[in-house]
């Protein structure tokens, strides 16, 4: 049996020979073996390198950890600027090349305001009126929810049980039913900083289109080698290019499949197939999360609608095989070879901009995500050393 202490009287046997070093890794191979593991490399770092790299790992953490909570603290303001800033890069290149045939930058960057705004207040629009009358027969739909869904009466009962169990509550709370003033109140805190934050976006989105082309100008000024001044014009230019390219094909990818999901959902006979159609629209900017929030409302109003649960599985059913052919062939195959964003890439930066930032965080995701893509690509560029696999 192999024994530690024949480690020790081989090494002392070897100590002399020439062949001691590759003796010593030999056992050395043969005790990670015995414990269970197989390392390649075991030779130990030097303590110098151990710190040096501790000390940068700790720098790095300290800072990443304080910008996230800048960001998180800081968000009512940076929202609506950071939401500008991203969309004046994707239009920044109109902005370009509208310079070259001598439009001014500050009238080219007013009519794509004025373009964008018209564009967003049509959608709310289109959606406002029956998401009212929705919202009006909420009771009918609660019913008619509870009668399809009575399968799932059992299960519900189980966990309510479970709850009452667990976390038993009091019977003599008394209950105060307040006024219908008091909705009054969060409704107003909810719409004046959404307000405030609408009108601080369009005017950030302004002043950036407006500014690009002398900031652009100015920037690389700051930097003293040529090298670098290079290096930040052709960040600049791929940002603007690769973010044009992502809103224009989505948002045309976007259109077809609004158009196909109103298009179904009149053949099926859903009322309002037009605001299913913008919804789907809208909602598939958000990877994963926004087509999961469609199928749901489709399943809902489906089970209102049809008198049985095998014509309201229908509708969701045929979304989700539409979805699942344009985010599965149509869009990679159309922006796989210019944006090279792994799924796992989009689901982390999707689910961190959820919790940092909320529903308008989800829409910023993946734009950021190619920000960030090709400012590594330039700084990090990829090297043509082969690794062992």
């Amino acid at each position: 049996m192999y024994t530690a202490s024949s480690d020790k009287a081989k090494a002392r046997a070897d100590a002399g020979s020439p062949l001691r070093e590759e003796s010593v890794d030999f056992f050395r191979v043969r005790r990670s073996l015995r414990d269970g593991l197989i390392i390649s490399d075991g030779e130990p770092l030097e303590r110098g390198d151990v710190w040096g790299v501790a000390t940068q790992i700790a720098t790095l953490g300290i800072f990443l950890l304080l910008l996230g909570i800048c960001l998180y603290l800081a968000r009512p303001v940076l929202l609506p600027i950071v939401a500008a800033f991203v969309i004046s890069l994707g239009l920044a290149p109109v902005v370009v090349q509208a310079g070259r045939y001598r439009i001014p930058d500050w009238l080219s960057a007013t009519l794509l305001v004025l373009l964008f705004l018209a564009v967003t207040a049509s959608i709310v629009t289109l959606i406002v009126a029956p998401v009212s009358a929705w919202i009006a027969r909420a009771p009918e739909v609660g019913a008619a929810l509870k009668q399809k869904l009575y399968v799932l009466d059992a299960p519900i009962n189980a966990l309510r049980q479970l709850q009452d169990t667990l976390l038993p509550s009091d019977g003599n709370v008394v209950t105060v039913q307040g006024s219908q003033l008091s909705m009054v109140t969060p409704v107003l805190a909810f719409l004046t900083p959404a307000v405030t934050q609408v009108v601080v976006f369009f005017v950030s989105l302004l002043f950036f289109l407006a500014g690009h082309t002398s900031t652009r100008r100015h920037l690389p000024r700051y930097f003293r080698q040529r090298d670098t001044k290079l290096r930040v014009l052709r960040i600049i230019n791929d940002i603007g290019t690769n973010l044009a390219t992502y809103l224009a094909t989505v948002t045309m990818i976007n259109a077809c499949l609004g158009l196909l999901v109103a298009f179904g959902a009149w053949l099926y006979g859903i009322p309002n197939p037009l605001l299913f159609g913008v919804l789907a629209a809208v909602l598939n900017y958000i990877p994963y999360v926004g087509p999961a929030c469609v199928v749901v409302i489709l399943f809902g109003v489906s089970l209102v609608t049809f008198p049985d649960l095998v014509r309201a599985i229908l509708p969701p059913a045929s979304f989700v095989v539409l979805t699942t052919l344009e985010g599965q062939i149509i869009s990679p195959t159309i922006l796989g070879t210019r944006l090279p964003l792994s799924p796992l890439t989009i689901f982390i930066s999707l689910v961190f901009w959820i919790w940092l930032w909320g529903p308008i965080g989800a829409l910023l995701a993946v734009p950021l995500a190619i920000i960030g893509r090709v400012i590594v690509s330039h700084v990090f560029p990829a090297e043509d050393s082969v690794l062992p696999s």
